[in-house]
């Protein structure tokens, strides 16, 4: 299992009602002093109490809008934004009821979402509260005087944060695609629209990634022009059932339910699998697998590896059919 690091205990500064979804969090040292640095696209884990009395930890991309070279390298506050979701596990339920001068277990900054050096533009397209790492990333690009632009799309203008200070920021590199005003964002168009040395940073829900990554390899794009980060889990998917996974090593067989991914499964039998991002991105979770058909459904594998159908990622692949064996 990941270790978890050992985190630090910050205080909520402010904290500020963006719109009827998203809340705003700032967080500091009690003294006042120097938090460790970040670079645009990193986030920080937030511990959280679940309804049922439990803790768990969560992810926030860290926000900045500050054009300064080097802002970020020591920060006295961290920003984040949550987006309320009453049908998710609790976590952001949780965050919504903090108060400001409430304290929280907070650990470092990780990136796992960094901007690559090319020559191009960076162009940036956020779903809803996938913008929040996108600032980062605008801002740092602004910093250095790299061309940049943003794609924000959303489902009705009061329901999209941080809108005054995206156009205040990026001024004619901001575009907006708002459905309630002018129909569902082009994904096609946005693809169509970037020159062959620009890359594309991505983050949003599910369905616009895989529409994302659909059309950029239908036009025939290199994997390494698509940069990404979903911020939720993959929800169950309709058709998804449960079925018996055999761990071949251990000779256990165990249930793995249509509600739960075989690593949670695993962790729940005692077992201790390797794993991070918990979505698919990262490729900790990879296990080769002796028997069965796979559903994959991570962001790592390619379309070959897809096809040798011996190796998955546990924390959000399945079983097509009722039984897999896993060298475990």
């Amino acid at each position: 299992m990941t270790t978890i690091p050992e985190s630090m205990t910050l205080r909520v500064t402010q904290t500020q009602t963006l719109n009827p979804l998203v809340r705003l969090l700032r967080l500091a040292r009690a003294d006042g002093g120097v938090l460790p640095g970040y670079s645009a696209g990193a986030h920080v884990r937030v511990q959280v109490t679940l309804p049922n009395g439990t803790s768990d930890w969560r992810a926030y991309s860290l926000i900045n809008f500050s054009t300064i070279t080097d802002a970020t390298a020591a920060p006295t506050e961290y920003c984040i934004a949550v987006r309320r979701d009453d049908a998710g596990r609790g976590g952001s339920r949780c965050m919504h009821t903090i108060a400001q001068g409430a304290t929280l277990a907070v650990q470092a900054p990780r990136n796992e979402f960094p901007l690559q050096a090319h020559t191009g533009t960076t162009v940036l397209l956020a779903g809803g509260i996938g913008v929040t790492p996108l600032t980062s990333m605008a801002a740092q690009c602004r910093a250095a005087g790299t061309p940049v632009r943003l794609h924000y799309a959303g489902r009705s203008r009061t329901l999209m944060a941080f809108l005054p200070e995206l156009q205040a920021l990026l001024g004619q590199d901001l575009q907006l695609h708002i459905d309630d005003e002018a129909g569902a964002l082009n994904i096609p168009a946005v693809i169509a629209g970037c020159a062959p040395a620009d890359r594309l940073y991505l983050c949003g829900p599910q369905p616009m990634l895989d529409a994302v990554l659909a059309q950029a390899q239908a036009l025939g794009w290199l994997p390494g022009r698509v940069h990404f980060e979903l911020f939720a889990a993959p929800a169950v998917a309709q058709g998804d059932h449960a079925f018996e996974l055999v761990l071949e090593q251990s000779g256990r067989t165990l249930t793995v339910p249509a509600d739960k991914s075989i690593l949670e499964v695993l962790i729940a039998a005692g077992c201790d699998p390797m794993f991070d991002c918990q979505r698919g991105e990262c490729g900790v979770c990879a296990v080769a697998v002796l028997d069965g058909e796979i559903e994959h459904r991570d962001y790592v594998l390619s379309a070959r590896e897809k096809s040798l159908g011996n190796v998955m990622h546990t924390c959000v692949s399945r079983a097509k059919g009722a039984r897999l064996v896993l060298d475990l």
